[in-house]
This record gives C-alpha cells, sequence and structure tokens, in this order.
C-alpha cells in the first residue's frame, strides 16, 4: 500500500505545496486533509518575512474531482504576526501562490479547468458538462469566470482586417476587426456605420492596409481617417458577385440553350408553353390588351408579357428541372423498346426494368416516362447546373460535362463569350504584378460583349478600382475574418440570443 506522501505525489501532485495529513473517503466526496509548510512567509504591506505564528484558522477548497467524486481541500492556514511594529498590517492569513489565492473557494488548477469549460460553453452548458466531470458549479458562477478571463493584450496591427456580422438580422450590426496577418481578434465594435470604424482608426493610428468586401461604407471610413493607407478588396467577394451575375445571364439565355435538347412532344411543360403563346398572340391579334388577356387566361401580367415579347414559342421555351431519379440508368433501354413498339404497356416495361435491378415504383417509373425524359438525347440540366460549369476550371470537369458545355454554350454565342470572359478574370484572382493593367482589358472585354449583368458587374468594380486593384496584386486578403465570422455564428448560437453585447465581445476576444 501506498504511503500518505507517495499517494499524493501520484494523485494529489498538484498539492504539493502543502503537507496532506489525511485522506477521508465519505461516500460521493473525497476530503483532503492538509496544512501549510512551516516556512517564513512575506508580510504583503512591507514585505518582511516572518516566522512567527500569532494564530491558525480553516480553509476549504474544491480541486480537481478523482475517480468521478468531488475533492474538498480541508487546509489549515497559519495567521502570521509581522515583525515590524510601524507596519500598518500587524496580523495577516499566510497564501499559497499558485495553490491558493484570496477569497478563492477552488484551487487555482480547477479553476483554470472550469475556466477552459466556459470560455467554449459559457453558462448552462458549461454547468452541465462540469457536472458530468464532477465539479458543482452554478450558472451564474460560471458567467463570473467567463467575465474574470482576461482578454489578451493586443497592439495596433499592420495589417487590418474588417467585416460585419448581424447580432440580429436586418435591425442589428456589429463590426469585427482582426490581425489579416495572424487572425488574432482585435476589437468588435457596436454597430457597422462609417463613424464606428473611423472613431476607432483614428484613436489607433499605425494601420498600413486595410482588408475589407466590397461595402462602400467601410472604404469611406478608412479614407477619412487614414487617406494614406491601402484598401483591399476581399478576392472571394469578387468571385461571388461575378457568379450571381453569371446566374442571371445564364438565366436570361435560357432560350438559347435550352434548345439544345429537342423539344419532347411528350413533356407537358413544353405543350402547355406553347398552347399558351398561341393563346396569347391570338388574343393580341384580336387587339385585346395585355389585362384583358391575363383576366381571360387566368394568369398573371407578367406571364403574359414575357410571351408577348417573344415572336417563336421556342424561345419561351425553359429547361424543366429535373433531378436525378432511380430511372435514369435504364433510359437506354426503354428508348430502345419504346422504339420497337410505341405501344408497350408500362407495366410490362416497369416488369423488365426490375428484372435488370430497378428498385423504384410505377408511379415513378410512369411519370419518367410521362414527362418525355426517355426520348431526350440527354438529361436536361438546370440554370445553376449550367452556371456550375461555367465556373468551374476546365480542366477540373469531367469528360461528359466539358463536352455537354462545349455544346451548349457554342448553341448560344453570348454564353461563349462569357465562359471566356469568366475564365479571363478567374486568371486574374491569383495576385501577381500586372493584374491591374489586365483587368483594365477585361472590364473593356466585358463591356464590348453583349452581356447586360456582366455590365453592371464591370461598373461596380470601377467604383472600387483601387481596392481591387489592390487585392489582385497583393497577397492580403479576408478570409481569416470571415472565418472568426463563422466562429461568432456559432457562439451566438450557442448563447440562444440571451446574452449582452458585452459577453458576446468579451467570447470572440478571447484567445
Amino acid at each position: 500500500m501506498l504511503e500518505i506522501d507517495a499517494l499524493a505525489g501520484v494523485v494529489f501532485s498538484g498539492l504539493s505545496a502543502l503537507v496532506i495529513e489525511g485522506v477521508v473517503d465519505e461516500g460521493n466526496l473525497v476530503r483532503v486533509v492538509a496544512r501549510t509548510r512551516d516556512d517564513p512567509v512575506l508580510c504583503p504591506v512591507c514585505a518582511t518575512p516572518t516566522g512567527r505564528v500569532h494564530g491558525f484558522c480553516g480553509r476549504m477548497v474544491a480541486d480537481l474531482p478523482v475517480d468521478g467524486r468531488r475533492v474538498v481541500v480541508s487546509v489549515r492556514v497559519r495567521r502570521m504576526a509581522c515583525p515590524v511594529w510601524s507596519c500598518s498590517r500587524r496580523t495577516f492569513r499566510e497564501q499559497v501562490p499558485g495553490l491558493l489565492e484570496r477569497y478563492q473557494r477552488r484551487t487555482n488548477r480547477l479553476a483554470d479547468q472550469l475556466g477552459a469549460v466556459v470560455r467554449e460553453l459559457a453558462g448552462r452548458a458549461s454547468v452541465r458538462l462540469s457536472r458530468a466531470l464532477g465539479v458543482q458549479v452554478a450558472r451564474s458562477t460560471a458567467l463570473r469566470l467567463l467575465r474574470r478571463l482576461p482578454l489578451p493584450a493586443v497592439g495596433v496591427p499592420r495589417v487590418l482586417g474588417v467585416d460585419d456580422f448581424a447580432l440580429r438580422r436586418r435591425h442589428r450590426y456589429a463590426t469585427i476587426l482582426i490581425d489579416a496577418e495572424t487572425g488574432t481578434r482585435i476589437d468588435v465594435l457596436p454597430g457597422r456605420g462609417a463613424e464606428v470604424l473611423e472613431v476607432w482608426l483614428r484613436a489607433h493610428p499605425g494601420v498600413e492596409i486595410v482588408c475589407r468586401d466590397g461595402s462602400l461604407t467601410y472604404g469611406e471610413a478608412v479614407r477619412r481617417a487614414l487617406p494614406d493607407a491601402v484598401q483591399v478588396s476581399d478576392r472571394w467577394h469578387l468571385w461571388r458577385n461575378l457568379c450571381d451575375k453569371t446566374l442571371a445571364e445564364v438565366r436570361s439565355h435560357t432560350s438559347c440553350w435550352a434548345a439544345v435538347n429537342p423539344p419532347r412532344p411528350g413533356g407537358v411543360r413544353e405543350r402547355t408553353t406553347r398552347e399558351r403563346w398561341h393563346q396569347v398572340h391570338d388574343l393580341l391579334g384580336k387587339g385585346v390588351g395585355l389585362m384583358e388577356c391575363a383576366r381571360r387566361l387566368d394568369v398573371s401580367l407578367n406571364t403574359v408579357k414575357r410571351y408577348a415579347r417573344r415572336s417563336e414559342p421556342e424561345e419561351v421555351r425553359r429547361a424543366p428541372r429535373y433531378r436525378q431519379t432511380l430511372v435514369d440508368p435504364y433510359r437506354d433501354h426503354l428508348r430502345a423498346r419504346r422504339a420497337e413498339d410505341p405501344a408497350v404497356p408500362v407495366m410490362r416495361l416497369f416488369h423488365e426494368i426490375r428484372e435488370l435491378g430497378y428498385t423504384g415504383s410505377l408511379n415513378l417509373l410512369y411519370r419518367y416516362l410521362t414527362q418525355g425524359r426517355a426520348e431526350g438525347d440527354r438529361p436536361v440540366i438546370t440554370a445553376r447546373h449550367l452556371n456550375r460549369l461555367l465556373l468551374t476550371d476546365p480542366d477540373r470537369l469531367r469528360d461528359k460535362d466539358a463536352d455537354l458545355l462545349r455544346d451548349l454554350t457554342a448553341a448560344c454565342p453570348e454564353l461563349a463569350a462569357l465562359a471566356r470572359l469568366i475564365h479571363a478574370f478567374a486568371e486574374l484572382l491569383t495576385p501577381a504584378v500586372g493584374n491591374d493593367t489586365q483587368l483594365t482589358e477585361w472590364i473593356t472585354a466585358a463591356r464590348a460583349a453583349d452581356l447586360p449583368h456582366l455590365h453592371g458587374f464591370a461598373n461596380g468594380v470601377e467604383l472600387d478600382r483601387a481596392a481591387v486593384d489592390a487585392a489582385l496584386t497583393l497577397p492580403h486578403h479576408n478570409g481569416r475574418t470571415e472565418g472568426v465570422n463563422t466562429r461568432t455564428k456559432r457562439i451566438m448560437r450557442q448563447m440562444h440570443g440571451r446574452a449582452g453585447f458585452d459577453l458576446l465581445r468579451h467570447r470572440i476576444l478571447l484567445p
């Protein structure tokens, strides 16, 4: 059996500053009886060492659990007498630095463990986890421990990252500031206006480069407070804006690329489109107004206008939003059987593909044939699918996707020009010297093309041209700020909106 000192060295090594006199098993509680050592201590006022004992007193502090049970340390502490008669503190109670602090009910190592828990989980969740670890702590105590954790001392960074996040969407926002080079959180400001950022920048001079998104509000604040600072627009936001404009262009040219797939007479949507186009143009030919056409056909006015603008029904055709189904692997078999015998019953086809491994239902097969999907040359794609093909690096496309993209862009010269402009802009997103000059050439080419939505993107780039040039030529970016925003959203979901701004700011800035 181990001796008390050996046991303390193994289980209670953190209490080595004390003299352990015994360990008592009280069921769900382990009580450690200890006393302080007989070494001289310094007076807290005059710092004179003294070994004179005036009396004794007891302290009871909690320690780390052992074997899932709570540990309480009963310590006999000496009250010392100062030998200097002129000292204002005649007697004082000794402390144990590194283990026991003044007025503390927990050992330092237990307080550090609870601090790590509340740093990650805050109030109620930290209470539940601490209870599972064998430590009893109240919710209010957990929040006090969290607020007591010191924030790191940070200086003014050379490269500052700025972004906003919603405290309550469309109502209240805040601004996060980080060191864009190291990712260290610098500060959190209430609000996202130019005045808030300008006040902080004037109070903390020394920033040389500011990384931000396309917000002109932050840009104006930086120009007023730091006119010599370099502003860098975020490359991810530039690419995201281009993606949105590309999708709008793809949707506006649906009548071109959707015609690559031949019309299917069996398709309900296409048959309805042709019938409605003829109905609208017949009424307009008789002198009926747009509003009256909408009333007679029981459709919206915008639908009537869309049909009225097209000279042919194929121009109104839209790509069906079909998803991949369990019938797709057997499409070739269905097409061959229906070509041999156009009157083949659906039930017979169902049993045939069931023998080939089909696991779907008869209703799914019936809808698949009714929509005309078995006769199509290739599965119809959506505008978002085509947009993804246009925005993907050509070297990463599969062969079938590259062939499909080639066929779709060949049907529309505007889409072919859009693909070339996308690839040219993607090459500019790798920072290099001379990209600002190439950007000028790209804007000229984009404005020369018949792509109205892309013109809007080019105009937006010109409005913030200096920051965009810096983004394409300098290595700095706002990616770390976006990462901090993602972590902030997790913290806000964890607190369920119950915490105030001061506690949220404290948790964000904690390392």
